[in-house]
């Protein structure tokens, strides 16, 4: 981090540098724990200085915020260019990344931070989460997405949001495997809900049509027919 040596900025200048600075800081420990003290030593102003910007620590809490929320939207953006499954794993790596670099931040995002924020707060992360659906189902190539496709699409968003926090308190598994595995979950509750409906059906079978068999969608089906011992299935009534 540095502290900065002081010289004349501009109004939004300065006011950004502070938001970076409060970021940096959030990144390593949660915002309830980081002082104006903290933010205006590392931005080499005066404690002073930081309330002529903001009118507090919330609302320089929220406009960090704010930043973190509008990068993280930003990760969900992919080109629609190749398969489906491909897409979902290069969006799930720089989710992750975010996620890496920016843990506490991400922790008070998702969580709501301090209490007379959280309805503006609330308000970013339901954005966000709001984002993340667009993008997948423009992936999807659906314009009105029928009610099992919305309840996939926003249910995998929140097991992606849920891994991450969950992740992020001790990183006990790897990354590029958790990455791989939500794309797997993804693949796991379309076909699920595809199995109950002919429409969200015909709508798997038009994502797995493109799919090349050393995909990830193609790697998970080499996963679960491992897992199918060699007898198995002979009891299996067919599909209704």
């Amino acid at each position: 981090m540095t502290t900065g040596t002081r010289r004349r900025m501009g109004v939004e200048e300065r006011r950004q540098q502070l938001i970076g600075v409060a970021l940096e800081l959030f990144s390593l420990r949660s915002p309830d724990d980081v002082s104006i003290d903290e933010i205006a030593a590392a931005a080499g102003i005066s404690r002073p200085l930081v309330y002529h910007y903001f009118p507090g620590k919330l609302s320089l809490y929220e406009a960090a915020l704010r930043r973190a929320a509008d990068e993280l939207a930003q990760r969900f953006v992919e080109p629609k260019e190749g398969p489906l499954g491909a897409r979902l794993l290069r969006v799930m790596g720089r989710f992750f990344a975010f996620v890496d670099d920016h843990g506490p931040g991400f922790s008070a995002l998702m969580r709501g931070g301090p209490a007379v924020g959280s309805n503006r707060t609330n308000a970013m992360i339901d954005e966000v989460r709001q984002a993340a659906y667009e993008q997948i189902v423009t992936h999807i190539g659906i314009e009105d997405p029928p009610a099992r496709l919305e309840l996939v699409v926003r249910s995998w968003v929140s097991l992606a949001e849920s891994t991450a926090l969950i992740w992020l308190e001790g990183r006990k598994i790897p990354r590029a495997e958790l990455e791989l595995q939500l794309v797997h979950d993804f693949a796991a509750l379309a076909a699920v809900s595809a199995a109950y409906d002919a429409e969200m059906a015909a709508i798997l079978g038009r994502i797995l049509a493109d799919e090349p068999a050393d995909g990830p969608f193609g790697e998970l089906v080499g996963r679960l027919v491992g897992l199918v011992p060699p007898a198995a299935g002979a009891g299996v009534p067919a599909p209704r």
